[in-house]
């Protein structure tokens, strides 16, 4: 059997875990380092290239952190025929805010009211429209950085102007969401394939539930009212090994964002070992392969 790629320039938590759950299935497997992958283009039979980019692998598990780094290795592998989880479509979905709220909005999933600004001008007004209190947040990024929640235009305007200063064009780009009054929690699931493989509440004392910033993890119980909006939002960006983080809204529960690189240390912690996520995910590249 041909082994299993699994991309990652860290090993962490997560990934020890998926390497032994591999091992525990008998599952060949190498690690590629994304930062040592290269692939030559153009004038080479299909499946040809170097460093991991070829038909030596059954399927490829990308755990990459980087955003583009994940993102092109997913392509480069899909073109040469190898199975890849998440694929790059599902990549290019995930790491841009604006374009997952695009594919929930087309799917009908209920979500925040969410405005989108293209210049940081009229992102103040757009906060205005959607009404105080907003968060800011940029397109990309993870764990809740560069966001930040204003209640208020003249914090917006301060936030805002900072955003303007800054080099990147796609920092002046403004995507704002209401701040919805929440019970001081909100909902990790996390999907493989068209499974739902659990869910967690995550408490903070601030208005940021992210598990890498010290959030508290719990088990939340599977209902059909949770269920289903996640898989919906599964669905809509395609699909694969997803975290689907909902928070409680009044009229139920509401998809914030869909994760492509799902991290499960603090949901592992909270369930022990009563879910086992890392083999979740190896059944899910093991059908894909």
């Amino acid at each position: 059997m041909r082994p299993v790629a699994v991309l990652a320039s860290r090993v962490r938590y997560e990934e020890k875990r998926i390497f032994a759950a591999l091992e525990r299935r008998g599952v060949p497997y190498a690690h590629v380092d994304t930062r040592r992958f290269s692939s030559e283009l153009g004038g080479g039979a299909p499946g040809g290239g170097a460093a991991g980019a070829g038909p030596r692998y059954a399927a490829a598990l990308n755990r990459e952190i980087s955003h583009s780094r994940a993102l092109y290795a997913s392509m480069i592998l899909e073109a040469r025929g190898v199975p890849t989880v998440n694929r790059s479509d599902v990549i290019a979905v995930c790491g841009d805010k604006l374009r997952t709220s695009l594919e929930l909005e087309r799917a009908g999933v209920p979500s925040p009211r969410t405005a989108v600004a293209l210049t940081p001008d009229e992102g103040a007004e757009a906060a205005e429209r959607l009404g105080f209190p907003v968060v800011i947040k940029p397109l990309t990024g993870s764990w809740g950085r560069l966001a930040a929640a204003v209640r208020d235009r003249e914090a917006a305007q301060a936030v805002l102007e900072h955003r303007a200063a800054l080099p990147s064009p796609l920092q002046h780009i403004v995507y704002l969401q209401e701040l919805v009054d929440k019970p001081g929690r909100d909902i990790r699931v996390i999907v493989a394939g068209e499974t739902v493989v659990g869910a967690t509440y995550r408490y903070a004392d601030g208005w940021r539930t992210n598990a890498a910033r010290g959030a508290r993890s719990e088990p939340c119980p599977l209902t059909s009212a949770l269920v289903e909006p996640a898989m919906r939002a599964a669905r809509a960006v395609g699909g694969g090994i997803l975290g689907v983080d909902l928070i409680e809204g009044p009229g139920g529960p509401l998809v914030l964002e869909v994760n492509h690189n799902v991290e499960f240390r603090g949901f592992q912690d909270a369930h022990g070992e009563a879910v086992d996520v890392a083999d979740a995910i190896v059944a899910h590249v093991l059908e894909a392969a």
